[in-house]
């Protein structure tokens, strides 16, 4: 059986986003790719984008279910001084995939770095065309000075813009970087999209606090695609996903296994639509859709369904069970589950 995952996976590595169309109907399970066009699927594909979380239609006993996927988030942090050691420590923690750039090899070394996916020492002015940075990437300029600052951004907007720029700097130091680079012809609009001062506006001190503070606004960034309503920019991943779900539906070699997947909620409930597990055989699970009484009924309902090619919509009820356990969510999903088995 053809592992369209597989596929998938290797669309995301290649920087481009992609949806997947599945269909589930009485005589199995049929799933395909969606380039952004959609064709007949169009509508449903650009909901899923726009929201980052599946659009799906029922009819009758038939369900199809559109999901949107996007490119791995890489945080690359131009600087390797005091903040970038926390940012790389709080980015890891978060999900993403960290890219640590600096010219002395004293501060760009994965002894320093451990957590890194990538340190790279050299000169930014080189480094920098070759990470070729797109629109899911979120940058932070760090460095440790206001020439290398303005070289830096200078590169980044003449090229294709990140989803996230920020700068650290007092107002002062920054507004004579943005008139500087905008007497050399950058647009006013990519100037006004640097966030600088960078961070929330949390009163942060520490190179920890302020690392806090940074992380704080790359979160609204993910998930609201803004931290102020006059930054309006896209959204740049609100997928609840998790990578190593991918990963796992990717490899060759995975055995029977079925899968679950969010497709709704309503109230306070752990992970939201788009969140994916799955189960083993012997009930071990990769992924989460909420932990403790979220998945163990799914867990039970899974189990009967691994290599029968079946798939059901099961409904999470936490309101009765949240309270008694005196825990704070108290929602409903409808979650998805299938098997998931080659």
């Amino acid at each position: 059986m053809e592992n369209i995952y597989q596929k998938l996976a290797a669309t995301l590595k290649a920087n481009r986003k992609i949806g997947l169309l599945s269909t589930y109907t009485a005589a199995g399970v049929c799933k395909e790719l969606l380039e952004e066009d959609g064709g007949t699927w169009e509508q449903l594909l650009t909901q899923a984008y726009a929201k980052g979380i599946p659009s799906f239609v029922r009819e009758g006993e038939n369900l199809t279910v559109v999901e949107p996927f996007s490119p791995e988030s890489r945080l690359v942090i131009l600087g390797g001084g005091h903040i970038a050691l926390p940012l790389v420590e709080f980015g890891s923690k978060l999900g993403f995939s960290i890219v640590v750039v600096d010219d002395r090899p004293s501060f760009a070394n994965e002894g320093r770095f451990p957590a890194a996916q990538k340190v790279c020492c050299g000169s930014f002015e080189e480094v920098i065309p070759a990470l070729r940075l797109n629109a899911f990437d979120y940058v932070v300029i760090v460095t440790r000075g206001h020439r290398h600052d303005t070289a830096c951004l200078r590169m980044i907007l003449q090229g294709e813009e990140p989803g996230y720029i920020g700068m650290i700097g007092s107002r002062r130091r920054v507004a004579a970087v943005k008139e500087l680079l905008a007497k050399e012809g950058i647009r006013e609009d990519r100037l006004a999209r640097v966030c600088t001062p960078i961070g929330l506006s949390i009163g942060a001190v520490t190179p920890e606090e302020i690392a806090v503070s940074i992380m704080a606004q790359l979160i609204c960034f993910r998930r609201l695609g803004s931290d102020q309503p006059e930054r309006h920019r896209q959204v740049v991943n609100r997928s609840d996903f998790d990578q190593e779900v991918l990963d796992e539906l990717a490899k060759e070699d995975r055995g029977p296994m079925a899968m679950a997947t969010i497709l709704s909620s309503q109230g306070s409930v752990p992970r939201g639509a788009g969140a994916k597990m799955l189960i083993t055989p012997w009930g071990s699970t990769v992924g989460s859709i909420g932990g403790g009484c979220a998945e163990a009924g799914v867990i039970r309902e899974a189990l009967d369904l691994i290599g029968t090619g079946g798939w059901k919509i099961y409904e999470v009820d936490l309101t009765g069970s949240a309270e008694d356990e005196g825990m704070v969510c108290g929602g409903v999903m409808e979650v998805l589950i299938e098997d998931a088995s080659l």
